[in-house]
């Protein structure tokens, strides 16, 4: 027999035909004799490597079968019929995609030819997928050991897929899970699986919980156009597979080190020949799996340690600003503060420790059940501190998540297959400070980029941005039911879906105590000389608050699909589904409706329409999906591929958390706070803005987020040594997050005074109002190239070419609550539509493995990126500055593009009885580029500009000196390009700001 694959792809546009958000492939294909006559009525058994879990099919009339819901891996096929030769072959099923394959029947007489050998890496060996229009590329456990990671995060190696990005994670409570953007998002609106469960963080979005790259068997990246069983996206989504037990015993034990000796320096923030900032990581690795019962009961366990004390070395820039603060300190010019320390570095240690056990269990030939438990616990003391911060500002931050998954399969019939996975996991997260003060010192050097700017200098940390702040505390539980059937009748491969998830707490708390934030427009060099402003302006930037109480959700999340794939001829397949899906309890806040939302009842008593109502859950989230997948000719070695869709997510709910906290309690009475605003009956209104008060609603228009996908392309494989890919997919957002904010007597006024009567402020509260009323658009072009060099030589190459824009003030970003307008009256006006903060217009990746002379192995992964967008806002980071008079446009400035080349060499020896020892070295950016990517000075207070333009708001000059004594006129908006320091530890490893060359040695034992 010969099994024919129809061309390569490693990492490719290809299919999730049914089988997406469960994690499982399927394999289809055609039996046929040596004249390519249709063999029907033949025998086809796939028996999964390792264990005895066996499926049958039968070919029809036509020839052709189906086998859906297998365990991605390894398959052993066998293919009997009357009067021809028995036929094997191994074939390998991967993740969330659909295996097409041809068999070809020898007479009984002739010997069988097999012509499928097992592949090292999934580098260039992924077969063209011939059936399905999702767009998506399979990474295998081989690939996860094979190349480098410079985080250990098995989202490193995502970005070899066409489409993707890196970014850096939103959430400072989840800095070490590195973040993928699709569709120039940000992340945090993708779909994320494992083992069939949902791991999608339904506060922030993004990843929930980590795993181990060496836990994982594989996963799907997958960037347009998911089927009708995938939902909670806009644009892409993540399937994992964990590895299992077989019947061998197999293992691994790894140790990776990174010391300070191995980096280079960063040249912004610790030049020489200051001391060499300090840095060390070790992780211990080890995993285990075999068979309890051979044949029937199987276990596999990993466990991974990372022991990391990296460090925060201050800039001279930094450095010379808080040896101001301090001298300011001794001066007696800071309350009850005589002295401040200025450190010379910030050590910060991180503890991270996360496991998985899975136990694998076939009960019959037609019954099979998983269950998998993983927990990881991690902490971070001076958590949050960054380059131009102290460590009073800082956080000991503890989290812990844990995951525990049942799934069960049973094979009613060879055509017929039930699906049910049940899943619980939750999160559970405290921060505490490492300061009290009761206050906090903000400067205009601690806004080093946009997503941290508002970051306090010096005092408690409050994490008071004008984006949003984040909880103190977190929690999250959720359970999880999905059933599926699925069938393969005829032509037809159906699926019928329901997923229920449960969510009985989704909250946390806000800092509780009192305190004053001190938001001063100078920084500390200017008051050392200037000491009466300081005073002056102290008290000017006072804003006294509290933001403590907690929030808290119950919320269900409901979701019906159906979708087929009709295999209308041998080379045309049609895909279509359709899925609906809703919430219940979104809006409600501690079991309260937001009627009970002060904010709504002062609002309605003092007569402004704003919010009309309280919003409802959506009902209306109906997403059709349709695709086809076209092969011409007879040679199935070209496939053209299209589709639409509709993708609603819910997800990201963190710019509610305000509005949920209003309604904990009951309100209390608001009636006519003009007429009588101290009687007993207007308690409950919230303060005039004069006073302080703020509300914050949801607006009852409330729609759903949604995107739209199109796409078309083609893929062609030349040889079996060369394919080529190229699609176009273009994605229109509706509906996404923004927030609006009223000043009460400024933009928002009582019809019960005259608008020019100075006691509106008295009365309206600033106010605001969180609607889904934002619009996007992202549109690329991506071409994947890969291939066989030689026989020692593998590689891929990917090219994007792209757009994404978005409306936004201070920052754009797709289906994110970031996107604030710069004014409420006016919320889609000139020079707010503009790129995406991940707008990058061109990409590339290339990578590649190469067996060396000597049994060394060499693989390389390099990426390059064009510059990514930033804005530069005024002092106080409400608006975009002016150039020369001329207002700036969202994100027009740019910064420098990224180049990084990552190198692993490694040199195997196998000893006896399958035991293999590796050791390695990995090298990240290996010719030590400077990538400082977009993080450049954003507040113009922070630029070497005269000090009264800065505070105007509109530049017309630059400093050609220290003192600004002397300038000279704009011609450039680049004269303002200003490279920050590093992120340090808020955003973690493996982000969008590159790190100086740095080197990692290790050691790798399998067996």
């Amino acid at each position: 027999m010969r099994i024919r694959f129809f061309g390569i792809l490693p990492f490719i546009f290809c299919a999730a035909a049914l089988n997406a958000q469960n994690s499982s492939g399927s394999m289809r294909g055609v039996v046929q004799d040596s004249a390519k006559a249709r063999v029907s009525a033949a025998t086809i058994d796939v028996e999964w490597s390792g264990s005895s879990q066996t499926r049958h099919a039968t070919s029809d009339s036509q020839g052709e079968f189906r086998v859906e819901d297998l365990t991605p891996g390894s398959w052993h096929v066998s293919v009997y019929a009357p009067s021809f030769a028995n036929a094997t072959a191994d074939v390998s099923v991967a993740a969330s995609t659909t295996r097409d394959i041809l068999v070809t029947l020898q007479p009984s007489t002739v010997q069988q030819a097999v012509g499928v050998r097992a592949q090292s890496s999934s580098i260039s060996t992924q077969p063209i997928d011939l059936s399905s229009n999702v767009h998506q590329s399979v990474v295998t456990t081989q690939d996860l050991e094979g190349l480098p990671l410079p985080a250990r995060s098995f989202a490193n190696i995502a970005y070899l897929a066409p489409g993707t990005e890196p970014v850096e994670p939103s959430d400072p409570t989840k800095a070490r899970i590195t973040a993928v953007s699709t569709g120039g998002s940000s992340g945090l609106n993708n779909e994320l699986t494992v083992d069939g469960g949902d791991n999608s963080d339904d506060y922030i979005g993004g990843f929930l919980q980590n795993f181990s790259p060496d836990a994982i068997q594989e996963f799907a990246i997958r960037t347009a156009q998911e089927d009708a069983d995938t939902g909670g996206t806009t644009a892409g989504s993540i399937v994992t597979t964990t590895k299992s037990g077989t019947n061998e015993w197999h293992g691994i034990a790894a140790f990776y080190e990174r010391a300070a000796a191995l980096n280079a320096r960063y040249p912004i923030e610790n030049p020489a020949p200051n001391p060499k900032q300090p840095f060390s990581r070790q992780n211990y690795v080890g995993t285990l799996g075999g068979p309890i019962e051979p044949g029937k009961l199987w276990f596999f366990t990993a466990f991974e340690s990372v022991q990391e004390n990296a460090s925060i070395a201050y800039s001279p820039t930094s450095a010379t600003q808080f040896d101001a603060l301090s001298s300011l300190a001794s001066e007696g010019l800071i309350p009850e503060v005589p002295s401040i320390t200025v450190p010379d570095n910030v050590r910060i240690p991180f503890r991270d420790y996360f496991g998985s056990l899975r136990l694998d269990w076939t009960q019959s030939a037609k019954s099979q059940w998983f269950l998998r438990g993983s927990t990881d616990t991690y902490t971070t003391h001076n958590d949050l501190v960054q380059q131009a911060t102290l460590p009073s500002t800082g956080l000991l931050t503890h989290n812990n998540y844990f995951s525990l998954l049942i799934s069960t399969q049973y094979t009613f019939t060879p055509t017929l297959v039930g699906k049910l996975v049940l899943n619980a996991s939750g999160l559970h997260l405290t921060q505490s400070r490492n300061s009290d003060l009761g206050f906090a010192l903000a400067f205009p050097v601690s806004s080093t980029a946009l997503t941290v700017s508002g970051f306090e200098t010096y005092g408690d940390n409050q994490f008071a941005t004008p984006i949003t702040f984040f909880p103190s505390e977190r929690n999250q539980e959720k359970y999880q039911i999905r059933y599926d059937v699925s069938s393969a009748r005829g032509r037809h491969a159906m699926k019928f879906g329901v997923n229920f998830i449960h969510e009985p707490v989704l909250g946390g708390a806000f800092p509780n105590s009192t305190e004053t934030l001190f938001q001063l427009p100078q920084n500390p060099t200017y008051y050392l000389s200037n000491p009466s402003q300081f005073s002056t302006d102290l008290l000017a930037g006072a804003t006294t608050s509290n933001l403590g109480g907690s929030f808290s959700q119950n919320v269900q999340r409901l979701a019906l699909y159906a979708q087929d794939s009709w295999r209308v001829s041998p080379s045309l397949t049609f895909n279509y589904g359709l899925r609906y899906s809703t919430s219940f309890g979104l809006f409600n806040g501690s079991g309260h409706s937001q009627t009970n939302n002060p904010g709504y009842i002062t609002l309605a008593a003092l007569g402004i329409p704003l919010v009309a109502s309280a919003p409802h859950d959506d009902r209306k989230q109906i997403a059709p999906r349709l695709g086809f997948a076209y092969s011409p000719g007879s040679s199935r070695m070209t496939v053209l591929r299209g589709g639409f869709g509709l993708y609603f997510s819910d997800l990201a709910q963190t710019g509610w958390a305000t509005a949920l906290q209003a309604v904990n309690m009951p309100p209390g009475p608001c009636v006519d706070p003009v007429q009588n605003q101290d009687s007993s009956q207007n308690a409950g209104c919230v303060p005039g803005s004069a006073s302080g008060g703020t509300a914050n609603l949801i607006d009852s228009g409330y729609k759903t987020p949604y995107a739209i996908h199109i796409s078309g392309g083609v893929q062609h494989a030349f040889n079996a040594n060369w394919s080529l890919s190229a699609d176009y997919i273009h994605e229109q957002g509706n509906h996404a997050y923004r927030a609006y904010s009223y000043t009460g007597g400024i933009n928002l006024f009582t019809p019960e005074l005259p608008v020019t009567d100075p006691n509106q402020a008295t009365y309206v509260p600033n106010v605001n109002v969180f609607h889904s009323d934002n619009r996007s658009s992202y549109n690329g072009l991506m071409v994947h190239l890969q291939g066989n060099v030689t026989r020692r030589f593998n590689l891929i190459a990917n090219y994007t070419l792209s757009k994404a824009q978005t409306w936004g003030c201070v920052l754009g970003e797709l289906f994110d609550y970031v996107n604030g307008v710069c004014n409420p009256l006016n919320s889609f006006g000139p020079g707010d539509y503009g790129p995406s903060g991940e707008d990058v217009r061109q990409r590339f990746v290339i990578a590649g493995t190469l067996q060396a002379p000597a049994g060394f192995q060499i693989s390389a992964l390099s990426q390059g990126e064009s510059a990514r967008p930033f804005t530069i806002t005024t002092a106080d980071n409400s608006m975009r500055i002016a150039i020369n008079g001329l207002p700036t446009s969202l994100d027009q400035f740019r910064g420098t593009p990224y180049l990084q080349t990552d190198l692993r060499v490694s040199r195997p020896v196998s000893l006896r009885d399958s035991w293999t020892i590796m050791p390695f070295a990995e090298f990240f950016n290996l010719f030590n580029r400077n990538n400082p990517g977009a993080n450049y000075v954003t507040n113009i207070a922070s630029l070497p500009v005269p000090s009264a333009q800065a505070q105007a708001g509109n530049i017309t000059d630059i400093c050609t000196n220290a003192a600004c004594t002397s300038t000279e006129p704009i011609t450039s908006p680049n004269q303002l390009r200003l490279a920050g320091g590093a992120l340090g530890d808020f955003f973690g490893p493996g982000t969008t700001v590159g790190i100086p060359f740095a080197a990692q040695l290790g050691v790798r034992v399998t067996f």
